[in-house]
Parts: structure tokens; sequence; C-alpha cells
């Protein structure tokens, strides 16, 4: 294909436009039943109005109007877009319509790189054949012609090389992306994240190809593979711990046999910096990595079945799933890439995990019970338990460990068998996965189930472990496994998991997911098998009843209760019915036990409560007419100071720790953030006296108690729940802000949790309300101290998050100076978003001695980082001179060799002699502005008599590597005398001359001297700059 492209391209001269057919072009297969697509429609758009501008034109007439046509925004990306559409339809023209892309690019084809990635990402399943070949060689050609940025491309197209898929299509795909890399392996090896992708990818789908028509393309994989892994190890160890999971599965090849046996016997062979295979074992493998193993639409398939379809629903969408996905029996193997991703990627939000959405959990148990092949069934077992082995509370995160246990937990009751398989796997693979490592394996699980237990994912796991489902054998190896977690702390309370879930299921199971046609079956509630049950009903099972959760209480408390989930309370009724409970609660004592079944009864009460949403423009009579929270009559006993009262306030924060404790609701800190505010603004609505309102208490002492009763530390406890206020309703959460930052300032300004919070909810009007209210002097969520900690911790944000964040900072007057430190260790290519800010800032400014020297502590790395010039260039507009005096003392303190008196006399500005930056940091910033100042055909800034002086200091006391390395800088050093005043930039008028030897002279002397003086060096200066550039 290419030979034919580039064939037809070259012998097709400038009449690209006369291949239009009548019928036009195509990229996108479609079904007779399908509407056009839009997408489609917009490039052929494109192409019809590319074909109108070049159609029966010659070469040079069509590049002339195709110049012409770019010149303007909106036709630079139609034209961009047409050229594009024929590339990838007429291979016969592709090469001239790459060439006129080149040539009329305005962005380094950018946007081209753009529109590519969306094509790719959103249609590239509907490609025609002929577009598939044309994409692979277009990536080709724009490798070989180095631009920037073609790896991302790489990346998306890697995608579709799809694990478990041995069609001719995705054989085809994979073979030509190897092929392409192997041919271009000197640019490969510029980029490291590709390079571990590749790795990743291709170790993966080496495990597919295992048949004799795939073995010439498998031995391909493994030599490139083998040669990547032990030539760039050092790169590829952040792939982390599923790098080793994917050498497992291909260990048996001779190859892969030799790497295993280096990296167990000499693990420094391989990189100095690599000790064993622990190494890599106790790093968890980014989510970019786990998300790859994935094709986009299955990503999205995924994400809707665990974002948006109620548990009860799923099963014709898993159904559909399955007939598209997992038909084949070599696509079993994808099942492990699909629990990685879910375990790994999909971390629902405490809104998602109380409500009907199907979880996690349930999918997983679906791709567990409908695996046809052991093989893949133990590798999708190894990849649920995976993050269990070396698991490490700091490092690691909870969300990825959850999905397991709650398999086992829940498919107890239906699927015995499951929850049997999955508790003899954990209890096999401590001994069996690393018997060098035997304990670190048993720790890396003990500390799971430590974690599971302490978060209250499960309350207990004796019930669990202890179940008289588990056959008599495998409940003795569990005992003697997990002994520390197999001890019944629940004497006073059922401890089975039967009767925690409610009636036992028959002996033999009947998974609902079978293949088999089956007849309709109406379930009910007695019914055992929970699949087609909606999630709130599931729940209600495990949950223990209202009588036995108020079994052990005392007559009057248990009365109380009753009264509160009497049927048709109205609201009135039921605030008085819980002020009634506590008060009755506090006076009866109540034990621990009695405490925690209470708190448990409670916890049901504010899930059903919470269910029903905030309003979503909070004021005072939108908040009169919300629905109200069981807890707001609980928080009234909190507020009230009579000593009298000190049981029951005490009562009330015993009953909210225990809550908290559960762990089974996590708002308590917010809805008292929302009580509080709402108190407030009632009192402040009662005043009509303005100076009155200002003493008007917030009453944040009242939650800095709850954090102190419940000892979680304040800065914490407020982030996680603004976290939930944001994850309830956005504008709650602005409607907060203002009174938190002004009443805990102390933990809240500069935080970096908090911040992100906000900045990664809002659009762009909240934005302005919350500029507004800083402006207004409502809100300071910055300090001057340690912001250089956020603006470092926000470089990982999304590109809205960062402007965001800088929005508010400039709104709040962060001045210059406290954002300056953090420039080192911005990359110009990585950093766009902070840059550019800090860029507009300077913007602002006037050139300081302490700002000169932090630009220049910047590396200069090329061209390819224009900041520093950018900024120096602009301020040679209006203060030209001050900016080169700046510089030459700078530069002049940078050679120890000059005294004090003479550095003086270059400049009036004081920079330390041995602080940053270095001689050879000033100078190649001062190369690239000579090479900037050159273009511009403006050299004034180097012809002022302080850059004159120290670049002739700099080269005289420079030695001769860096005279060599800096040559056409120290070429504009003249050693004679310096002309009395300077060319003006352009645009501007002429800034007065300046004298340099006599202050008597008279203008006519200058302009004498002038004349004579300048044009020689001139000449000098322009000979000097061309023989560099």
């Amino acid at each position: 294909m290419e030979g034919r492209a580039g064939g037809g391209g070259g012998g097709g001269g400038g009449g690209a436009g006369a291949a239009s057919a009548s019928a036009g072009p195509h990229l996108l297969l479609a079904t007779v039943v399908e509407n056009k697509d839009e997408l489609e429609e917009r490039y052929e758009r494109a192409f019809n109005y590319l074909q109108g501008l070049i159609s029966g034109l010659g070469e040079k007439e069509a590049h002339d109007a195709l110049n012409n046509a770019v010149c303007k925004d909106k036709n630079h990306e139609d034209v961009s877009m047409g050229l594009l559409m024929g590339i990838l339809t007429e291979p016969v023209n592709a090469a001239k319509y790459y060439r006129d892309l080149t040539l009329v690019s305005r962005d380094g084809l950018s946007s081209v790189l753009t529109n590519l990635s969306t094509l790719i990402l959103e249609r590239y399943l509907r490609f025609h054949d002929t577009a598939r070949s044309q994409l692979l060689w277009l990536v080709r050609e724009m490798i070989r012609n180095a631009v920037s940025n073609v790896d991302n491309i790489c990346w998306n197209l890697m995608r579709y090389a799809s694990g478990g898929d041995i069609t001719p299509k995705n054989i085809n795909l994979i073979e030509s992306l190897l092929d392409i890399y192997i041919e271009n392996k000197m640019w490969l090896d510029k980029i490291p994240h590709l390079i571990c992708s590749i790795v990743y990818t291709y170790l993966r789908l080496i495990e597919d190809h295992n048949i004799p028509a795939l073995l010439p393309l498998r031995q391909k994989e493994v030599s490139f593979v083998i040669s990547l892994i032990r030539e760039r190890f050092a790169d590829i160890l952040v792939l982390g711990r599923d790098l080793v999971r994917l050498l497992q599965n291909v260990a048996r090849i001779p190859e892969f046999n030799v790497l295993w046996q280096d990296i167990l016997m000499n693990p420094k062979t391989l990189s100095p910096g690599f000790t064993s295979v622990l190494q890599l074992l106790e790093l968890r493998t980014s989510r970019r990595y786990l998300q790859s193993r994935l094709t986009p639409d299955m990503e999205r398939k995924l994400v809707f079945l665990t974002a948006s379809v109620r548990f009860g629903n799923h099963k014709r969408y898993q159904e559909w799933f399955q007939r598209q996905y997992l038909a084949t029996p070599e696509s079993q193997s994808l099942r492990s890439d699909m629990i990685r991703f879910i375990v790994g990627v999909i971390h629902p939000t405490n809104e998602l995990l109380c409500s009907d959405i199907i979880p996690r959990w349930a999918v997983i148990g679906w791709l567990l019970t409908t695996c046809t092949s052991s093989v893949a069934a133990s590798n999708a077992k190894l990849a649920l338990f995976y993050d269990w082995l070396f698991y490490n509370p700091e490092k690691d995160n909870i969300m990825n460990i959850e999905p397991a246990i709650l398999v086992m937990h829940h498919s107890m009751r239906s699927h015995p068998v499951v929850t049997a398989t999955l508790l003899d796997f954990l209890c096999r693979i401590i001994p069996n996965f690393y018997p060098q490592h035997t304990e670190r394996v048993r720790l890396g699980i003990f500390n799971s189930l430590r974690q599971i237990t302490e978060k209250r994912v499960l309350p207990s796991l004796y019930p669990l472990f202890d179940s008289p489902k588990l056959d008599k054998e495998l409940r003795i190896t569990v005992r003697e496994t997990f002994k520390e977690f197999c001890v019944n702390n629940d004497a006073a309370g059922s401890t089975r998991l039967d009767d925690m879930m409610g009636p036992s299921a028959p002996d033999d199971p009947v998974f609902s997911d079978e293949e088999e046609e089956s007849p309709l079956v109406i379930h009910t509630e007695e019914d055992t098998d929970d699949d087609d049950l909606p999630l709130s009903k599931v729940r209600k099972k495990e949950r223990r009843s209202e009588e036995e959760l108020t079994a052990g209480l005392p007559p009057e408390v248990k009365t109380a209760v009753e009264k509160v989930t009497a049927e048709g309370i109205s609201r009135e009724e039921q605030e008085k019915a819980i002020k009634g409970l506590v008060v009755a609660a506090s006076l009866n004592s109540l034990t621990s036990d009695g405490i925690s079944a209470l708190a448990e009864w409670m916890t049901v009460l504010l899930l059903e409560a919470a269910a029903t949403p905030l309003p979503p423009h909070p004021d005072i009579p939108a908040l009169a007419r919300a629905p109200p929270s069981p807890l707001s009559p609980i928080f009234s006993f909190i507020t009230i100071g009579n000593k009298e009262d000190e049981n029951k306030k005490k009562f009330v924060l015993e009953l909210l720790k225990e809550i908290h404790i559960q762990n089974s609701f996590q708002s308590i800190g917010f809805y008292l953030l929302y009580y509080l505010k709402f108190i407030y603004v009632s009192e402040m609505e009662k005043i009509s006296d303005p100076e009155k309102k200002k003493n008007v208490p917030f009453r944040n002492d009242l939650y800095r108690d709850y954090c102190q009763f419940i000892d979680v530390k304040l800065e914490a406890s407020l982030a996680n729940d603004l976290k939930m206020c944001q994850e309830c309703d956005v504008n709650m959460l602005l409607w907060l802000i203002p009174d938190v930052f002004r009443e805990f300032k102390e933990v809240t300004q500069n935080h970096i949790q908090i911040l992100h919070v906000v900045v990664s909810a809002i659009d762009a009007r909240q934005l302005q309300d919350l500029v507004c209210q800083t402006l207004q002097g409502n809100l300071f969520m910055f300090k001057h101290e340690d912001i250089v900690a956020v603006l470092t911790a926000s470089l990982t944000w999304e590109t809205f998050e960062q402007y965001c964040l800088w929005q508010l900072l400039t709104a709040q007057s962060i001045s210059i100076d406290e954002v300056l430190p953090i420039l080192p260790k911005l990359e110009f290519s990585s950093h766009a978003e902070a840059l550019t800010s800090i860029l507009l800032m300077l913007k602002q400014e006037k050139p300081t001695a302490e700002v000169v020297r932090q630009l220049f502590c910047r590396e200069a790395i090329g061209e390819g980082d224009a900041f520093v010039t950018s900024a120096l260039m602009y301020w040679c507009q209006d203060h030209e001179e001050k900016l080169a005096d700046l510089v030459s003392t700078l530069l002049s303190t940078r050679y120890p060799g000059t005294s004090p008196n003479k550095r003086k006399r270059h400049g009036r500005f004081s920079i330390p002699l041995h602080a940053p930056p270095t001689a050879s940091q000033v100078l190649s910033h001062l190369e690239q502005m000579r090479v900037c100042c050159f273009r511009q055909n403006d050299m004034s800034f180097y012809n002022l008599e302080s850059m004159q002086k120290a670049l002739q200091q700099a080269q005289s006391q420079s030695n001769d590597a860096v005279k060599k390395e800096f040559s056409s800088l120290f070429a504009l050093a003249s050693e004679e005398e310096l002309p009395l005043s300077r060319r003006g930039r352009k645009g501007a008028a002429p800034p007065p001359p300046r004298r340099v030897q006599q202050t008597n002279q008279s203008s006519n002397d200058d302009s004498e001297e002038e004349e004579i003086v300048k044009p020689k060096q001139v000449k000098r200066r322009k000979k000097a700059v061309s023989e560099s550039d």
C-alpha cells in the first residue's frame, strides 16, 4: 500500500482534484438501516470543499489556492480535514495529499492529530479496509517525518489490537503496528511511555498467538519484546506488578524462560537499579495500562453497565455483551483483562455505591460464572486477587481489593460454589505464588483483610469464613490459614452468614447466567437467586431486620423506634418522634451493644432518606421545603448549651460516632455543615441591623467538637465531607464553600484535596461565581505560604481544573514572586496550563532582579521551550535597558573571578553570587534569545553597553569548550567602541540615544559617530550570526 500510494502520488502531478468520483469517497461502513454518520458527513463536506479549491489546477496554482484558503482559521481546519479524508480514502493520491497537508499546516499537524485521534477512538471499528490500511501508511509517514505527538495515535491504535481475538483484521493490525515499531526503533527509543505500552500490549497478545498459523508472528513479537525489555528495563519498571502477571503467562516460551532466570537470579544485569522481583510486585500498575487492554468500545460498554444499568435489569445487557465480545473460545482470555479493568479503573462514587446500579462485584461474578476454560478461569481469579498479594495500605487503594471480598460475600447465598472456589484459591495461592516469599504474600493478604474490616467493607469476616455452606475440608483449611479472622466477635448477635442474609438457599445452586434456555420464572421474595432483584432489595435481605436490631433495647427505646418508623407519619411527627427517641435512649443509659444496634437501625433510616435529593439551588425557602434528614432533630441536641442537656448531647455524639465507625453512611459531617449553615442563615434572616448581623456566630465549634469526638483530624474530616457534598450536589458545595473557608481557614486554605474537590466539579459559570466572591472579599481559598506545594500537586490535574485554580489564584492577587519557585519543575511540553498562566502573570509585571534570576533557573532545552525567551522578548518592548542591566548583572555575577567593584559597574541591581542559575544556564537562554532576535532582525538588546561588557567579560573568563558552544553569542560582543544609539523596535518610536563615553558630547557628534560606526558593526554581527544559523 505504501509503494502504491507513493508511486501514485509522485506521478499525479497537480491534479489531485481530478481523482474525485461522482459518488465521492467513503470513510466508514454503513448498513441500509443506519443514518448517515455526522462525523463522516463533516469529513465529506471538507473533502468537497477541498476539491472545489484545487479541481483543474496545476500544482503551483493548487498550492497557492490552498495557502490562500488556510489564512482563515475555519478554512484551515476544513482544508486539513479534507486532505486527511483524501489520504484515508484515495491510496493513489495519498502521497500528494500528505505533501499538501504538510505544506499548508500552520500548527505542526497538531489539529490533524487531534481529529485523527477522535476518529480512531470513536469510529475505527467502522473504517473501510482501505481506510484502515491508509491510516497505517499515514502513521508510517508521520513517524518518518518526525511529526510531534504521533505516539498518541500509536497508543490509541494499539487499544484496538485486542486480546482474545485472532480474526484476520485484528492480526493484520497487530502485525502492521509491530512492523512500524521495528522499522522505526530509533524514533521509539525516545518515547519511554510508548515503549511501556508496547511491552504491556504485546506481552498480553503473545499469550493468544499459540496456533500454528500464528507462530511466525509470535516469534517476531517475542524477539522484539525481549529486546525492548532487556534494553529498556529501567523504563518498563513503571509497569509494576501487572508486568509480572503477564510475564508469568508466557514463561514457558524459551526466550522468556531465560529472561525469568535473569529476573530471579541476576536482576542487576537487567538494570543497576533493579534489585528483586519484589520491586515490581510492590508497585501498583497505572490505570492507563489496565485501560489500554480493552478497546474503547468495550470500555464504554463496561462503564455504562456499572454506571447506568439497574440491578435486576442487567441480564439482557450482559447477554448482549457476551454475544458481542465473549462468544469464541479464544475470547475467554479477555476476561482477565476485563476484571483487571473493573478492579483497577472503575471506582464508583459513594452515591453510586448507595444506589440500585449494578455493582462491580456482580459484573465480576458474572464474568467468573460464565467462563468456559479452566485456564482462563484460573487467570481470572488471579486477576481478581492480584492486588491482594502485596497490598500496602499506605500505597494501594482499598477499591482494588473491595470487589473480591464482596463477590465472595454476596455469592454465598445464591452461588456458594463461587465463594468456595475463590476461598480455596486464596488459601492455595499463599504458599504457591512465590514460595521464596510466602510470608510476604501472606502479609499482603492479611493487610487486605484487615483493611476490609477496618473500613467496614464487611463488619466481620467470621460469618464468611465459617459458613456451613462450605464443605468441611475447606472450612478447616480456611480456619488454619486465616486463624485471626475466624474469631467470633459478635456473640450478642447473629454470626452466621445465613442469619445475616435471610432464609437459606437450596444445597444445589442454579446459576442464572447458564447458557441453556430456561422457562420464564416469576421471582418472589422467597427466591434465593438475587440476580433479577433490585439491588436495594438484595441489600435489604442482607441486613438484620428492625426486630433483630431492637431486640436488646429497653422497652421505652423500642417504643420510640416504632413511632419513628410508623406508616403514614408526617414530617413534623417524625422529627418529634426522633427527639423522643434521643431523650428515651439518653435516660436509659444504653450499653455499647445497644448504641451499636441503634446506630445500625439509624443508618438504614438515613440511607432511605438520602435517596431524596437536596434542592438544586439552595436558599432559605428551598431549604425550608427540603426533605428533612433524620439527622436534623438529632443535631438540634448538640446546639443547645444548657447543662441539663449535656447527657443528651453526649449520647448524640456517641451515636454519631458509632454510625461513623460502621461506615455504611458516610455523610454525617456533610449534613452537619449543611445544618450549621442553615441555622446560621436563618438567624441572619431574622436580623435587619447590618451591625448586629456581623455578630451572628456560625457555630463552627460544634463541627470541631464532632471531629474531636470521633477522633478524626479536622482537615481530613472537612476534605471527606466536602467530597461527599460535591457528589451530592455541586451547587450545595458552592453554597457552603465561603463559610467553610472563613470558619476553618487554618486548615482549608491551601488544602490540596479540598481545592481539587472544588475545581474538579465546577463549570465556567460556577468558576465565575467563586471569582466574584473572592473579589468581593467573601472568599479566601489561599494563603501566601506554601503556595508552591499546591501548584506542584495541581500539575497532575485535568486541564480545566488547573485553569480554574489559576483563575482563583489570580483573583486573590497571589504575587508572581510566590509562584516563580515552581518554574524549574515545569516542562514546556507537559505543563502548558501552569506555564501559560505564569507567562500571562509575567506580562503584567516589570522585570526585577529576583524574577529574572528565577526565569534563568529553568533549564534551556532548545527551541522546544519558548517560555523564558517569550517573557524576555515581551519585556524588551518597554523595559529593554532595565532588562539588559538585570541580565548583564546576572551574567557577570556567575563568574567568581570578577571583582565586586567590577560587577557593581555593570548594573544597579544586586544578585547573590552563589545562588542559581549557573553561567551555562544564563548563556543558554541568551543564545535562544539571540536566535529569536536574529529572526526578527532586531539585535538592539545585545548592542546595549551593559550587555556588550557582560558578554565580553563572560567570553574572557570562559574555557575553550564554553567559547565553542556559545561562539555565535560571544561573536556579538564587540571589542571596538560601542554605537552611541541603538536601532528602535518595529512599530515603536526609537528611544533616546544612549551615551557611552563623554556626557558632554553634542547630539551632532552622536549622529556623526553613529553614521561612521554603525554600518561596520552591523555587517560584522550579521556575518557572525549567519554562520551559526
